[in-house]
């Protein structure tokens, strides 16, 4: 019988099917090499965005609040959040952590030490202590003390240095320096007035805001404000993702806004994803179209090779061994083919990691775990499509 396994190899080496069994075979190979390198742009750009080397921290905090339209003008109410609205926040699946902003009810006051002759009013907040960026051993308070730690935002120094300082001839500040300064702060609602001394602890990035801990915030609205806790006007939260499309809408439709150049990405990441899904689904059109190829090939090698098949059914052999004798002669090109389009898409990924490096964006050099799974996956699907046609093929002719 072994003549006749060599017949049938000839046959499907040389045989009818021989340009339809290339055009499978380069077919297959474009379409896994597509499909690998939607999953591994996908995984580069996971990674661009959530990976510790590539993640701007202060990227993950966005303080919300809503549009001021000219149909909410001396209707604060109207700017404050409702629990019913602060309850949709919170369910959202892009919202990691929910806190809120508190708001001063009671006038305040600062005045510079010395020749600064610096005296204005101002407000406070404060917020939970996990979405501050500032770790400080000083950022504390109890009732009884006469300093008020604070923490400004490094936007208001900038606008004192090369604004206000600049265009009143008065001197510019370091941050050292500020915070060695001690602050005249004085609160007061109606006749009540209550003089602290304020420190600068520290300059956020986070939040645009003059912070005092909550302790004093709680402290000075009961004694100084209603007592009552007003709803917020602004809430803080943190997200995986600022960039995330699905935020980006919820902000968008229920009037909403942050800082737009923390989101401002979301845009470029729709197009990425949207080129990914596109490259992914002409990669699954052609892996089709080479499945549906190879059926035809396998197809006519059987039918081409009816009489020496019928002739060895006859024999004796038996129709499992014919199926694993044909079998073999595929196996080698699909692995062959794998290992192409994975050696392809390992160069591509390195040279795209060199480029992003240059930039000092991260990623890895060597395509990721998602990228050897998909290539065993397509090579799996094609050897199953691929038995299951050479059963009904070879069960027909025997």
């Amino acid at each position: 019988m072994k003549p006749f396994f060599q017949l049938l190899k000839k046959i499907i080496q040389t045989g009818v099917g021989k340009s339809r069994f290339l055009m499978a075979s380069v077919g297959l190979g474009i379409a896994m090499l597509l499909i690998l390198i939607a999953i591994q742009t996908h995984t580069n750009f996971d990674q661009l965005l959530h990976s510790q080397q590539n993640q701007n921290e202060s990227a993950d905090f966005l303080v919300l609040n809503k549009k001021i339209t000219n149909a909410m003008m001396g209707q604060t109410d109207k700017s404050m959040f409702t629990p019913e609205e602060i309850a949709a926040i919170k369910q959202q699946d892009f919202v990691q952590a929910f806190g809120f902003i508190t708001s001063n009810q009671f006038k305040v006051t600062a005045a510079a030490p010395g020749d600064l002759h610096f005296y204005t009013d101002m407000f406070f907040e404060s917020v939970s202590n996990e979405f501050i960026d500032i770790k400080n051993d000083d950022w504390k308070w109890s009732v009884g003390d006469g300093i008020i730690p604070i923490i400004l935002p490094n936007d208001f120094l900038n606008l004192y240095n090369f604004g206000f300082a600049l265009s009143q001839d008065l001197p510019q500040l370091s941050q050292e320096t500020v915070k060695a300064l001690p602050m005249k702060i004085t609160i007061s609602k109606g006749l009540m007035t209550q003089e602290f001394t304020g420190r600068i602890v520290g300059f956020s990035d986070r939040i645009s805001s003059f912070l005092v801990p909550e302790t004093f915030m709680q402290w000075a609205n009961e004694k100084f404000g209603s007592g009552v806790a007003a709803s917020p006007s602004r809430v803080i939260i943190k997200t995986k993702d600022p960039a995330n499309p699905a935020l980006v809408k919820f902000l968008d439709d229920h009037g909403y806004t942050t800082n737009q150049d923390k989101i401002k990405y979301s845009k470029t990441k729709l197009i990425v994803q949207t080129i990914v899904s596109v490259v992914g689904f002409f990669g699954l059109i052609l892996l089709l179209f080479a499945l549906l190829v190879f059926s035809m090939f396998i197809q006519l090698v059987i039918a081409s090779c009816k009489r020496e098949i019928q002739l060895l059914v006859t024999l004796g052999t038996a129709p499992d061994q014919l199926k694993r004798y044909l079998l073999r002669q595929f196996i080698p090109l699909y692995i062959v083919i794998g290992i192409i389009s994975l050696v392809l898409v390992t160069v591509l990924q390195w040279w795209a990691a060199t480029a992003l490096a240059a930039h000092q964006m991260q990623v890895s050099f060597l395509p990721g775990i998602g990228t050897f799974a998909g290539a065993l996956l397509i090579l799996l699907l094609v050897y199953v499509v691929n038995v299951y046609n050479v059963r009904k093929y070879v069960m027909q002719q025997g």
